[in-house]
């Protein structure tokens, strides 16, 4: 019988760790639901602005939330928006914060912390000291200092958290790439004449990446708090727009209900809070798995 390659073998018995942890299997289904919710947002709740999906559809403009109905199943927040629309489509605004922000960081991380960590020197001293000047300011209050700067919206949030937060992945790969730069491998592709971009590509980032893996898992649920918490200040979107933060924000005068029955408007909280609190669940359970699967340490216990 034909032995498989090593590497499928590594992949397999990757996937074999992965599955074999409770937590990752929960995280796992957690994120199969949010992502089936979010590709199929327009037959779950069909839009009812075509120009603009992302608005909530209300009716009426009193202040006073309503508690679920037939016409409202998850009942409705200030202003009259129907929460269970906010919930379903906030869930496409949720990827698309997460998906940006990690994306656009990891990229920008892992290619000046590559360059940094691979040729030292000058090239180094440049790029690190701008990072730690970076490093000096708050995540937060850097980033609601640029949104303050460029006007309120989700777009604006997003550019401004990718703008502080590919400093993590600058430090990461850097660290990973001085311990890989000096290794056999390294050393044996660069007498044969390979070139140093090849030898980043090829040679070093395979092996440095996984922890680049594991904090873009981590990020993508804490960059969705972080939106949320700057939605939840006016720093977010318009008013009805479909984010999980801002229905949050919609329902603060109605955290405690009257003093008769203080848990009367618990549905403006509970159900955005949840979906929150869900969604920074399931990648960080999975960014747990992917870190005790991919550890060389834990690997093969």
């Amino acid at each position: 019988m034909e032995k498989s390659h090593p590497r499928l073998r590594e992949f397999r018995f990757t996937l074999y760790r992965i599955f074999r942890n409770p937590s990752a299997v929960i995280g796992l289904t957690l994120l199969m639901f949010f992502v089936t919710v979010a590709i199929f947002a327009p037959q779950i709740a069909p839009p009812k602005y075509a120009h603009n999906p992302y608005m909530m559809p209300h009716k009426g403009f009193s202040p006073t939330p309503k508690p679920p109905s037939r016409d409202n199943i998850f009942g409705t927040t200030s202003g009259q928006y129907d929460i269970f629309y906010g919930a379903v489509w906030g869930t496409r605004t949720a990827f698309k914060i997460g998906l940006f922000v990690v994306g656009i960081a990891a990229i920008v991380g892992v290619t000046l912390g590559a360059l940094a960590g691979y040729h030292g020197g000058i090239i180094d001293e440049i790029l690190m000291r701008i990072t730690d000047v970076m490093w000096a300011i708050p995540t937060l209050v850097l980033a609601m200092a640029i949104v303050v700067a460029f006007g309120r919206g989700i777009d604006k949030i997003m550019i401004a958290l990718a703008m502080v937060q590919w400093r993590w992945y600058v430090r990461v790969i850097r660290s990973e790439i001085l311990t890989l730069r000096d290794q056999e491998f390294v050393q044996a592709a660069k007498i044969i004449g390979v070139s140093d971009s090849r030898i980043i590509l090829r040679h070093i980032l395979p092996n440095a990446i996984y922890p680049v893996l594991i904090m873009a898992s981590m990020d993508m649920g804490s960059m969705v708090i972080t939106a949320s918490f700057m939605s939840f200040v006016g720093l977010g979107a318009a008013k009805g727009y479909s984010d999980w933060g801002q229905m949050v924000a919609l329902a603060r005068n109605y955290i405690v209900g009257p003093p008769q029955d203080p848990l009367r408007f618990w549905y403006t909280i509970v159900i955005p809070g949840g979906c929150i609190v869900l969604f920074v669940l399931a990648w960080n359970l999975i960014g747990d798995a992917l870190r005790d699967a991919f550890d060389p340490k834990l690997r093969r216990r």
